[in-house]
């Protein structure tokens, strides 16, 4: 039986349980029901309402993470893209620096920002920090024109998994520093996509809960990535465990 049938089964059953209660109670010459009946009788006819409530946020959320990652192809045909990733980088309140500028555009904390990014239509970005936004595999597609970004910083993104590491392959002959610390959907197997950035400097993967084994993990990074300064902190289960680790099963064999 497919969802939508059977969430609707799960209405009827409740729908016809309330309507038996109700006959029950009204036919009765019994006393009222106790005061914990009577709540969990308005519990359940309120529970209905509650879960369409949950499921109405649930669905307006992924439409507004849709809406904010959706590709900007106006504004690159009218504006080119550089622009076209500067608004929209600063369209999830995240900021830049351009190429051979020392000045970041940023949004302020009631989500504005200055348009005087406009005034650097040719002009590639060389620095992003999307940390804390909402960026998500389908929104990279607005960077992938950013063949100069030097670094990426994506600490505490939500959205960020394994698909999306996969996908920086696209800045695989410019990107010298990321940060992917804190960033919840990101899982081991994703790392090995990293494989790709021949030029990373700097990485940061700190604090990632869905790594396991972190010390293995950055034993692998490093053979991957051998000129990459790699920060791993947030980890008790730590590189030097794992060599302590792999000192006692080496005594233990011999």
């Amino acid at each position: 039986m497919s969802a939508p049938l059977t969430y609707l089964h799960r209405c009827c059953q409740r729908s016809v349980l309330l309507v038996v209660a109700r006959r029950q109670w009204s036919t009765s010459s019994a006393s009222p029901p106790h005061l914990h009946r009577r709540l969990l009788l308005f519990l359940t006819q309120r529970f209905y309402d509650v879960e369409m409530l949950l499921r109405w946020r649930y669905q307006a959320k992924r439409s507004q993470l849709q809406k904010k990652n959706v590709y900007y192809s106006y504004t690159q045909r009218f504006y080119g893209p550089d622009i076209a990733s500067a608004y929209y980088i600063l369209s999830l309140k995240g900021g830049f620096r351009y190429v051979g500028q020392s000045e970041w555009f940023r949004t302020n904390q009631r989500g504005k920002f200055s348009w005087d990014f406009l005034n650097h239509k040719n002009t590639p970005i060389e620095e992003a920090d999307m940390s804390y936004t909402i960026i998500n595999y389908t929104g990279l597609e607005n960077l992938e024109r950013q063949r100069s970004l030097r670094t990426l910083k994506l600490k505490g993104c939500p959205e960020v998994d394994d698909w999306f590491l996969a996908r920086l392959h696209l800045f695989q002959d410019s990107l010298e520093e990321l940060d992917i610390s804190h960033c919840p959907r990101i899982t081991t197997g994703g790392l090995a996509a990293l494989r790709n950035l021949k030029g990373l400097k700097h990485l940061n993967v700190s604090s990632l809960p869905g790594i396991s084994n972190p010390g293995l993990v950055i034993i692998l990074l490093e053979e991957m990535l051998p000129l990459c300064q790699i920060t791993a902190n947030g980890y008790d289960h730590n590189l030097r465990k794992v060599e302590e680790e792999e000192e006692e099963q080496m005594q233990r064999q011999r």
